[in-house]
């Protein structure tokens, strides 16, 4: 079906769009033909709208393939407003979703359906046989699922808040990240039926997932929920021990990233898919593809964040596409947050950032120094049954990002250890790392590490946190050995950063063995995550002695890094 673009009324929500994406107008009109059919190699034809300039002939084509309906208003952003700067873009709905056929299964169809997808458009009339794509979040995972096998290859990719691992996301170092993935659940199996304001549906849906997170056995959160199974959380639940084949198809981490087109990437700080993706950006840097990244101080999804994504997406469409003027200024641009400035490097992490550590000691607090004699271990006991909650950090519902965090430290269930008043601002800005000597009751454990920023008036606030879960099939590894006295030596990821603390700030850092409702409580037995139910306490022991230096590491840049201008500003000469 083509619609005509010429009425009063199109045009005007056509502005309200751009509006809302933070674009000045376009000047290109154009048609939609809604709901072509594309067939699958199995016969599924999924449906999809083409968007194309008046009385244009064959060009070069913006390919989105996304599950979340192609009119609503994600979906429309960014097709209206690439269209109205003259591209060609179809957008298609993946499999089993808003009036394509099949089965939504996320994530495992996304490279057969995309291959073939990629060359029904190459064949099409209106094509003249480039491609390049866009999207973010899912949208992102149909790219990773095509680009690295296309042939011939993609014009240009833009992946936004996204990675090419479906594992390293929904399965943090082997912990299972439950409320994003029971949230989604949530929002995927509700999608397509009338939704109440956004406002009300997103605190309705919080309530609702927490409490589904203590349904046991877990698999069955989803009924909980919903009122119905959910495809994906029956996935995410019974595929979620170490090493499953069965996420194979959806991890392309593995691909021959030589053969990926030129990279667009724009995330944010508090993005779920932030430490995934800017391990994506190194590998593709390492392989020889040229990219470019952009991390603002910003949630998944949220409005700031798309802006930027459509801002930065048409600089680089235009170029790829079009034979505009190519991006200038440094390839990486970051926010420091706790500033209002915007630092810029040519690879990430930065080079010149240096490594400050910092040591656990004995009575509670951070030293410069390591230790030097031989102390008792710190105890605290992690109870599956009753978890250590941890609010804030990379999660879609509030209360997400940067939170007070005085419930996890005032629990018996945590260590808290504080720093000295710092004498001068700190700029963290890279990838921050613990290796902790630790000595669990129990051989299933998770190690949780969280790092604080503690203001003049003692409210702590966190900045970023990382996990690793122990279990024998893993353990002993890379970032797991094991000592002659059983001592584990954990070195754990946390989230990078680029973090200002400020003069007169202190450094604390909290560990825990749990931290609900994020990840799902490590019941201690060994148990499926499908089949999980409350387990026994586990004690943990803290070394922090001359053999068992446990300590932070923070990348620190200096005061003199040069600042660039934020994005869409003029670059400086």
């Amino acid at each position: 079906m083509r619609r005509s673009s010429t009425t009063l009324s199109t045009l005007l929500k056509r502005r309200v769009i751009e509006l809302f994406a933070g674009q000045p107008a376009g000047s290109v009109d154009f048609t939609v033909t809604a709901d072509l059919g594309t067939p699958m190699a199995d016969g599924t034809v999924l449906l999809g709208d083409l968007y194309r300039p008046l009385d244009a002939g064959p060009q070069p084509v913006v390919l989105i393939r996304t599950p979340y309906g192609r009119s609503q208003l994600l979906g429309r952003v960014f097709a209206t407003v690439l269209a109205r700067r003259g591209f060609t873009v179809f957008q298609q709905s993946v499999r089993g979703t808003f009036g394509s056929g099949g089965v939504f299964r996320p994530f495992t169809d996304e490279h057969r359906d995309g291959l073939d997808t990629l060359a029904w458009v190459r064949r099409q009339e209106w094509c003249d046989g480039r491609v390049a794509t866009t999207g973010a979040s899912y949208f992102g995972h149909t790219q990773w699922a095509v680009a690295p096998y296309a042939d011939p290859p993609l014009v240009a990719l833009s992946l936004h808040i996204t990675s090419a691992s479906i594992r390293d996301l929904f399965y943090e170092h082997g912990a299972p990240g439950s409320l994003n993935a029971i949230g989604w659940s949530d929002s995927i199996a509700r999608q397509e039926e009338p939704q109440p304001a956004p406002l009300l549906a997103g605190f309705g849906r919080r309530r609702r997932v927490v409490r589904a997170l203590s349904t046991r056995p877990l698999r069955e959160a989803d009924v909980t929920s919903t009122g119905q199974p959910v495809p994906f959380w029956r996935d995410f639940t019974e595929h979620a021990a170490p090493g499953d084949a069965f996420w194979d198809v959806a991890d392309h981490d593995g691909a021959d990233l030589t053969r990926m087109p030129p990279v667009n990437m724009v995330t944010g700080w508090w993005d779920l898919f932030l430490q995934a993706q800017l391990h994506d950006y190194a590998a593709l840097r390492a392989a020889g593809v040229p990219a470019r990244l952009t991390i603002g101080p910003w949630l998944h999804g949220r409005r700031p964040e798309l802006q930027e994504i459509l801002r930065s997406d048409l600089e680089w469409l235009e170029h790829h596409l079009q034979g505009g003027p190519a991006p200038e200024g440094a390839a990486v641009r970051v926010q420091l947050q706790g500033t209002d400035d915007w630092l810029g490097f040519e690879t990430w992490p930065p080079p010149q950032a240096t490594t400050d550590r910092r040591y656990l000691t004995a009575d509670a607090a951070l030293a410069a120094e390591p230790p030097e004699r031989a102390v008792p271990p710190s105890t605290f006991t992690f109870h599956p049954d009753d978890p250590t909650v941890f609010d804030g950090g990379p999660l879609l519902f509030a209360p997400a990002a940067q939170t007070d965090d005085w419930r996890a430290e005032q629990g018996i269930d945590v260590l808290v250890l504080t720093g000295q008043v710092e004498p001068a601002d700190l700029d963290v800005v890279g990838p921050v790392r613990a290796t902790l000597h630790v000595r669990p009751e129990r051989d299933h454990a998770d190690v949780v590490v969280r790092l604080c920023d503690v203001d003049e008036q003692g409210v702590s606030r966190n900045v970023v946190d990382g996990i690793r879960r122990l279990d024998p099939k893993t353990v002993p590894a890379d970032d797991v050995t094991v000592g002659d006295d059983g001592v584990l030596t954990v070195d754990v990821e946390l989230f990078p950063t680029a973090y200002r603390f400020a003069k007169g700030h202190r450094l604390r850092l909290v560990v825990a063995g749990g931290a609900f409702p994020r990840f799902a409580p490590n019941p201690g037995t060994g148990r499926s995550l499908a089949e999980s139910t409350d387990g026994p306490p586990c004690r943990f022991e803290v070394f922090h002695d001359a053999q068992h230096p446990s300590h932070l590491r923070l990348p620190v840049l200096p005061a003199d890094a040069a600042r660039v201008p934020a994005p869409g500003s003029p670059v400086r000469s």
